[in-house]
């Protein structure tokens, strides 16, 4: 049975202060789209999961199709089994959202952090 998702990079140390050049390290080819989980995204935005789940729950008409996807159970389930990064995810109720380059931007002009806003003008390589 063919993958759902590809890890595109290698494993990154998440305990580590995330980098611009160590995005791509990050990067989840979901359903034919890059993207990045809401925790990741949290991470890279100096916030919390939940601050970024209720950014999405109270804007969604910031969100349109293309902007999100939400992991389906099974999803979840082999992002579990095949990296231990996602451990914290077995046991959660909730299916991770991933955001697609679009959603990192407008994420980014919802959210009051300052590295949310500094991580809007990092320059790209």
């Amino acid at each position: 049975m063919a993958s759902s998702y590809k890890k595109i990079a290698s494993e990154v140390n998440m305990n580590a202060i995330i980098k611009i050049e160590n995005l791509t390290d990050l990067i989840l080819q979901v359903r034919g789209e890059s993207v990045l989980l809401d925790a990741d995204v949290a991470q890279i935005y100096g916030v919390e999961t939940r601050d970024i789940n209720k950014a999405v729950a109270n804007n969604p008409d910031k969100f349109p199709a293309g902007y999100i996807v939400e992991l389906s159970k099974p999803e979840k389930d082999e992002l579990v089994e095949n990296f231990h990064r996602f451990d914290k995810l077995k046991h959660s109720t909730v299916n991770p959202k991933a955001f697609t380059e679009k959603g990192l931007y407008m994420m980014a002009t919802i959210l009051k952090s300052q590295q949310a806003t500094e991580a809007t003008f990092a320059p790209s390589n």
